[in-house]
C-alpha cells in the first residue's frame, strides 16, 4: 500500500491485515479523481480508518486536518506510524467505536469517509444501516459537504434521513456511493 499523490505521493504505508481490508490504490485513485480540487483546504473525516489510507491520501493531497476513527488498537498504532512516517500535518487519531464516537463528535467535516467491514454473513453487524439511523452522521457533514461510502458490489443503495444520495460507481468488488447533506424542506 501506497499514498499516491501530493506531498507524501508514493510513501508506503503499513496495513493492519488482522482488522481491515485496505480500500485499493485503484479504488482510491478513482474516488480523488471524482473528488478533484474539493479536497484542498479540507476538513476530513475517515470512519473505520483502518490503514488511514484515505485520510492520509487527503491530507497528502491538501487537505488542512484528518479525525481517524477505528475502534481496534492495532489500528491506532498503525495510523500512529503512518502518519510519522508520511509526516503529514493535521492528523488526529481517535481509538473509538465509530457508532458512538459521531454521537459524541460536534465537529463539522468537508469529506466524509465511511469504509466499515463488509457483512459477510446475515449475523454481522450491519454497520452502514446503523449509522444511517441514528441520525447523527448528518449532523457531522458540512453544509455544502459530500460523504464517500465504501461498500461491497452486491449491496443495495443506502438512503438515511439527512442524506441525499448523488451517485453510485463499481469498481472490481466494491462500490463507491457518494451524498451529499439532504437540503431541509
Amino acid at each position: 500500500m501506497r499514498i499516491i499523490a501530493g506531498k507524501a505521493g508514493r510513501i508506503a504505508i503499513k496495513v493492519p491485515k488482522a482488522v481491515t481490508r485496505p480500500t485499493t490504490d485503484f479504488v482510491r485513485q478513482a474516488v480523488f479523481s471524482i473528488l478533484g480540487v474539493r479536497v484542498q483546504d479540507s476538513r476530513i473525516l475517515d470512519l473505520f480508518a483502518g490503514s488511514g489510507a484515505l485520510g492520509l491520501e487527503a491530507l497528502s493531497r491538501g487537505a488542512t486536518s484528518c479525525v481517524f476513527v477505528d475502534e481496534h488498537r492495532a489500528v491506532e498504532k498503525v495510523l500512529h506510524e503512518n502518519l510519522a512516517k508520511s509526516r503529514l500535518e493535521g492528523g488526529r487519531v481517535v481509538k473509538a467505536d465509530v457508532h458512538a464516537w459521531v454521537t459524541r463528535d460536534v465537529g463539522s467535516y468537508d469529506l466524509i469517509f465511511v469504509d466499515p467491514p463488509y457483512a459477510k454473513f446475515p449475523s454481522d453487524r450491519d454497520h452502514l444501516k446503523e449509522l444511517f439511523a441514528k441520525g447523527a452522521l448528518a449532523e457531522r457533514l458540512a453544509e455544502e459537504g459530500l460523504m464517500v461510502m465504501e461498500q461491497s458490489i452486491g449491496e443495495p443503495v443506502r438512503e438515511g434521513e439527512g442524506f441525499t444520495f448523488l451517485e453510485r460507481r463499481e469498481y472490481g468488488s466494491s462500490a463507491i456511493l457518494l451524498y451529499a447533506k439532504a437540503v431541509p424542506s
